[in-house]
């Protein structure tokens, strides 16, 4: 997590960050792998990618172990998997930013493919901006459980990116430069059970290029969560330049609730 902050012309909404019983929770996560690893069989039957390439970052304080599962999924689904290659994600300290703009700049040369990014909690925090700073070479941006909005303490863990970054959230520096989400394709994925982030904070604003998808599950185990995978599959599965709003018809209505209804 990490200070998501706007303008200065406007503050950023607060939100109750989740409370004590959903954080205790997050011990659901194992539970999660554990029903990914049993519905292996049906989660191969979503769709194959293109194999174009797919970056994913880690979320605060994590490092490429954390997305090993997610990565050998999407390897499996038939896409160019890349780690981020940075180490553990101890919030954006200097040179950061620049550095995972040229990970993603030689994945795009190297490949000749546009690039889709997953970033998982801080990690789609920082995938949104370097997109929108990239743009061309990037295909699509998918977050789990980000804090895109909303203030900096809305989050259970605003006091772990102040001792992991050294930084405080309530410095100017921190600011994001961009409210909006990047021009490209952009899925938010979160929990309203989420322990750790307010979930109204990981709602994207809708719009003809962005959606939100809510799934049932904890903020620790997103990216090893079934309905996640799924998702994940069904949106980098799209033909580039065709893509459309997630389907809730059918079956999978009752697995992915309509996000309109923030009650």
């Amino acid at each position: 997590m990490t200070a998501v902050a706007f303008p200065t012309s406007q503050a950023p909404a607060f939100h109750r960050p989740p409370s004590k019983i959903l954080q205790l929770l997050e011990l659901r996560a194992f539970s999660e792998f554990a029903a990914s690893l049993a519905l292996l069989p049906l989660l191969r039957t979503a769709p194959r990618g293109d194999g174009h390439p797919v970056l994913v970052l880690p979320g605060l304080i994590a490092s490429d172990t954390s997305t090993a599962p997610l990565r050998a999924y999407l390897k499996d689904r038939g896409y160019e998997v890349h780690g981020w290659g940075l180490g553990r994600n101890l919030g954006l300290r200097a040179g950061l930013e620049a550095k995972m703009q040229t990970r993603l700049r030689e994945i795009h040369r190297q490949s000749g493919r546009r690039v889709s990014i997953i970033g998982w909690s801080l990690g789609g925090v920082f995938a949104r901006e370097i997109a929108s700073a990239v743009p061309d070479a990037v295909r699509t941006i998918i977050t789990l459980g980000s804090p895109i909005q909303g203030d900096p303490r809305s989050t259970n863990a605003w006091r772990v990116y102040e001792l992991a970054s050294g930084q405080s959230v309530d410095d100017p520096k921190l600011r994001r430069r961009r409210q909006a989400a990047p021009p490209v394709p952009t899925t938010s994925i979160y929990s309203r059970t989420d322990g750790i982030v307010a979930w109204r904070c990981s709602v994207e604003q809708p719009s003809e290029h962005t959606e939100s998808i809510e799934v049932p599950g904890s903020h620790c185990g997103l990216a090893v969560n079934p309905a996640v995978l799924y998702s994940i599959a069904d949106r980098l599965a799209q033909p580039e330049g065709k893509w459309k709003h997630f389907d809730r018809s059918g079956l999978r209505g009752w697995v992915f609730p309509d996000p309109s209804r923030h009650d």
